[in-house]
């Protein structure tokens, strides 16, 4: 007979539980409670609203429905003990009693358990006085930075501290304040590797889950606060099977015995977490059931009918029907977040891509997501956990970072690096043999050594040099790759060396060899493996050899691939003392399925994203030669706008951007169709992307061009064909991306580095040329883009059909102008293109708008800033990121800051709903009828800190009427004022002069303040004062 299972729960965790049992021919149906949107009617799976917390309506709804198996997931309900209450009124359950579940509810029981029967852990201490915490805390010989709090409220909260300092501030806040509990239990702080080791067990027979790894941190690199968990990925391949078997006898049936012999019986899933320390494994905590999100990369390897799992558990036969587990099979789940978690995060953002994600065989498990109007929306931290199990490790994380970049929601905050500590250890097996041939310099470090089962001994051709130097082997297989191509290239820095020897600078250029190696490794979608260097002098200077081997070391541990050392010889004469040669060989590899496809990819229509990079390399530096040696400049001389403080070799120095740890995951998602360095031009790179029957638009505009690139320009006199050949100009790399995906694209990239839409795809041009950049003239003219908002006092001239000044509409969910402003900047002959919307509230209309408009889009919510000035700088540098030039307010209901309005003084565009007279507060459309006015209307005007009538541009005067329709017709006044207000100023036709008031273009006059029509400007002031409160 089928059975109705209840799973209790509303995390990934709960909904994996439910996927996997819906899965079993003995399931009828699962029903969660209160469940999510991905367990919201989904085949077998629907959710319940019984309210858990009462136990007696529990046991009743498992009466009515003829419940079968109750499953629990909150460690707090199994600690109030709900399935003792719902096993004693004779419902069948899965998992420990009350009793048996305070291991994982609180510390310092967890602790004294252990240390009653000798199990190895961190050395700890409960404490119920903040002082006397403290005091053990500065007082101990060991690190004690663990901090955990456990309350009435059921909240845990762990912190590792960095200093003893961080850790007694860290009490003072939970124990003083009561922010997470009444006691805190110091732990050490152990240094290892860190395991997760679950099994299933009936009391008495143990058996083992394959290890599993979490991230605890919520940033890439182990940075930021800690979390629940933003990804794991299961099995541990660097966990030898003797280790594994060691952890089940001494740790886990260990655990399950002692809890028999204290007369809690243990049934259900245990997991630990362990330490792998220099001493031996310790014992770091315990769960009551799978941890989140362990269980979404656990569950899915079961071969096993997970319901007959259970049952044998629950009947004390597991001996009789032992999990089975996939082999050669690994999974990998990143979780993806909302902004602010682990705090207060956002919520009602709808969710999308997520049957995009499905269609790539990925599981996505809902955790923090409703539905709403038939829409998937946010509703908690941790919203989605994407699940990928793939044949290894490598590929398994490649896809799931795929799968993340299907979906969106706004905010989303996820780690690209999941596994990526388990791919480092996979990569361990590099063996390092060399005869030292180092000339006059200290022994080379081995950097790798031999591992006992290397697969590989040095049969590789032209791995081991018979002369001496230095060879190495690499086991591909123990790296995670099962059909792999390999990729090498080989790279000289040639005159940027030459720069380096003149300034007597050497510590930038390991840096420029690797990335130049190690990003055209990237064009293929390889990952860098290793990298080998040769170095040539006239004369040894060793402390010049150590500078540039630090330096290429530093660079390969960026690029996540391993140094071999470096060839160092004497070259004979005539090489002058002092002068020498350097070349890189970088070796990578990809699988066979994952090379970026290349040319035969870019189609018409096909976004161009570019990278930012202010290096110059290769064939440009020789230009630059040429440069100084006309201008009688030399590399000393002060830099292009530095005030005297950085020199020319200085900037040309800059080293090039390395791509590939940023960039591999998203390279690897199967959005991006093409990926090329510009390290020998601009053009050059393009090219390399697009095939003969293609041709591609920049625009020059769109991105920051670094100073040296205009001082090049206007010194050396040069074209700016001549620039776009020859150098870079700004741009490091160029990515090729299917249109409807470039903003999903480029946010991901922006979180990393600067980057921007810089131009697109298109047929053949007729003129002669493959890739057209336009205004790229204009561009290196104007020093930078961003130079004019830097300057308070600019003024935005009239550049009738040259550029498109870059807007940014601020909204707040109350406005009427976006969809206007909108479809003007669509409009041929448009002064004014949109690029950003930031609304400082969540899940308001416009922004959905915008999305579909193809219109990036910011969250900036004023709750989470401590003061107007902090808020007013965040959205400050959002708007500089995206080289804003001006901004409208639409509907925008906050007061920004004097310096905020100084700043952008004559670039702030308002739409006030009045004429006259001067309306203080937010009833204008009320005011002019109860005083008598007879005519009200719209005011588009630039916004200042001291409201100037002269400073109006444009104006929509209407009749008296109801107040009703007084309201309506305002607001398509300022649809019909707004659009074409923004369009003057875009134009150039009005600025705001230096007097505050609105200057005109006029035909063949110069500017006047006064309005050039009737009707276009307004004598009303603005209604703000010492700030700005913007509502249509």
């Amino acid at each position: 007979m089928a059975e109705r299972v209840l799973v209790i729960g509303s995390g990934g965790r709960e909904h994996a539980l439910a996927w996997k049992l819906a899965q079993s021919p003995h399931i009828k149906h699962v029903f969660v409670a209160p469940g999510n949107a991905g367990t919201a009617d989904n085949g077998k799976i629907s959710n319940s609203a019984v309210l858990v917390s009462n136990h007696t309506i529990v046991t009743q709804f498992c009466k009515d429905h003829n419940i079968g198996l109750v499953l629990v997931g909150p460690e707090a309900l199994l600690e109030a003990g709900i399935l003792d209450d719902l096993r004693a009124a004779g419902v069948r359950c899965f998992g420990p009693c009350a009793r048996a579940a305070q291991l994982a509810s609180h510390s310092s029981s967890s602790k004294a358990f252990l240390e009653r029967h000798g199990m190895p852990t961190a050395r700890w201490r409960a404490f119920s006085n903040p002082q006397e915490a403290c005091r053990f805390i500065t007082s101990t010989d060991f690190p004690a930075r663990v901090v955990r709090a456990r309350g009435p409220a059921a909240k845990k909260e762990v912190t590792i501290a960095a200093s003893k300092e961080e850790a007694c501030r860290a009490v003072q806040e939970i124990m003083q304040d009561r922010m997470f509990g009444e006691m805190v239990v110091i732990e050490e702080l152990l240094q290892g590797e860190e395991l997760s080791c679950s099994c299933f067990t009936d009391g008495v027979t143990v058996v083992s889950v394959p290890p599993a790894q979490p991230h605890k941190r919520l940033l890439d690199g182990e940075q930021g606060p800690s979390t629940a968990g933003m990804g794991a990925f299961c099995p541990v391949p660097q966990v030898p099977e003797a280790l594994l078997e060691e952890i089940r006898g001494a740790v886990l049936q260990h655990i399950v015995d002692s809890l028999r012999q204290e007369g809690a019986a243990y049934v259900g899933v245990l997991q630990t977490g362990l330490m792998l320390t220099k001493e031996g494994v310790k014992i770091l905590n315990f769960k009551c059931q799978f941890g989140d999100p362990q269980c979404q990369v656990i569950l899915p390897l079961l071969k096993n009918d997970f319901y007959e799992v259970i049952q044998a558990t629950i009947e004390g036969k597991l001996c009789s029907c032992m999990p089975a587990w996939s082999e050669n099979r690994t999974a990998v789940c990143v979780v993806m977040a909302s902004p602010g978690y682990p705090g207060d995060s956002d919520k009602g953002m709808e969710v999308t891509g997520l049957l995009q994600a499905k269609a790539l065989g990925l599981q996505v498990f809902h955790g923090g997501t409703v539905l709403k109007n038939g829409r998937v929306v946010t509703s908690g931290g941790r919203v989605l956990s994407i699940t990928a199990v793939r044949k290894d490790l490598m590929e398994a994380l490649g896809e799931a970072n795929r799968g993340v970049a299907t979906i969106y929601f706004q905010g989303a905050t996820f780690r690209r690096d999941i596994g990526h500590r388990g791919l480092r250890l996979l990569q361990h097996p590099l063996a390092l043999m060399y005869k030292d041939r180092h000339v006059g310099a200290a022994p080379r470090e081995v950097l790798s050594h031999l591992p006992q089962t290397s697969a590989v001994r040095g049969t590789r051709a032209g791995c081991r040099s018979e002369g001496g130097g230095f060879a190495a082997f690499f086991d591909l297989k123990a790296s995670g790759y099962h059909d792999p191509i390999l990729v090498s290239q080989t790279k000289g820095l040639g005159p940027k060396l030459q720069v380096a020897q003149v300034c007597k600078r050497h510590d930038t250029i390991g840096q420029d060899l690797v990335a130049l190696c190690v990003n055209d490794l990237l064009a293929q979608g390889a990952e860098p493996l290793f990298f080998l260097s040769h170095l040539a002098c006239g004369k040894l200077d060793a402390e010049v050899v150590e500078t540039i081997k630090e330096g290429i070391a530093e660079a390969c541990r960026n690029a996540g691939c391993a140094f071999l050392g470096e060839e160092v010889t004497e070259a004979a004469a005539p090489c002058p003392p002092g002068h020498c040669d350097l070349a890189g060989f970088a070796v990578g590899a990809v699988e066979r399925g994952q090379r970026l496809p290349g040319l035969q990819r870019a189609e018409e229509g096909d976004a161009l994203l570019g990278l930012g990079s202010a290096a110059i390399q290769g064939r440009g530096l020789g230009v630059v030669r040429r440069i100084l040696l006309t201008s009688s400049l030399h590399c000393s001389s002060p830099a292009p706008g530095s005030c005297g403080d950085t020199t020319l070799g200085d900037v040309l120095l800059t080293p090039g951007k390395m791509f590939s740890p940023a960039l591999l995951p998203i390279l690897r998602s199967g959005h991006v169709k093409g990926f090329a360095p510009t390290a020998e031009g601009l053009l050059g790179g393009i090219s390399r992307l697009l095939p003969e029957h293609l041709s591609a638009v920049l625009d020059a505009l769109s991105w920051k061009i670094p100073e040296i690139f205009c001082w090049l320009y206007k010194e050396g006199n040069l074209s700016a064909e001549e620039m776009a050949q020859t150098f870079p100009c700004g741009i490091g790399a160029v990515l090729v991306v299917q249109k409807e995906l470039a903003q999903h694209v480029l946010q991901d990239i922006q979180r990393q580095q600067e980057a921007w839409l810089i131009g697109k795809v298109v047929a053949p041009c007729h003129t002669g040329s493959h890739i057209e950049v336009e205004n790229l003239a204009e561009a290196l003219q104007l020093g930078s883009p961003q130079q004019l908002l830097n300057d308070s006092s600019a003024r935005i001239q009239p550049q009738p059909g040259k550029r498109k000044v870059k807007v940014a509409v601020l909204v707040s969910g109350a406005g009427t102008a976006l969809a206007g402003l909108i479809g003007s900047a669509r409009e041929p002959g448009s002064c004014a293109q949109l690029v950003l919307v930031i609304s400082n509230r969540p899940g308001v209309e416009e922004l959905r708008s915008a999305a579909r408009a193809g219109i990036p889009t910011r969250v900036i919510d004023h709750k989470l800033y401590g003061s107007r000035s902090e808020f007013d700088s965040t959205i400050d540098r959002v708007l500089e990121e995206f080289s804003v030039e001006l901004i409208c307010l639409s509907g925008f209901m906050r007061v920004l800051s004097s310096p905020f309005l100084r700043k952008w003084k004559g670039k702030i565009l308002n739409a006030s709903p009045s004429l006259f007279p001067l309306i203080k507060d937010g009833n204008a459309h009320q005011e002019p009828l109860e005083s008598g006015f007879k005519v009200a209307g719209c005011t588009v005007h630039f916004v200042l800190e001291e409201p100037s009538a002269g400073a109006a541009i444009r104006r929509e005067p209407l009749p008296g009427d109801s107040e009703a329709a007084l309201e309506q017709r305002l607001q398509e006044a300022e649809l019909r004022a707004f659009p074409p207000a923004l369009q003057l100023v875009a134009s150039g036709a009005a600025w705001l002069g230096a007097h505050g008031r609105t200057c005109w273009r006029r035909d063949g006059q110069g500017p006047s303040p006064e309005p050039e029509q009737e009707g276009a400007a307004a004598a009303a002031a603005p209604p703000e004062r010492g700030g700005l409160r913007a509502r249509p």
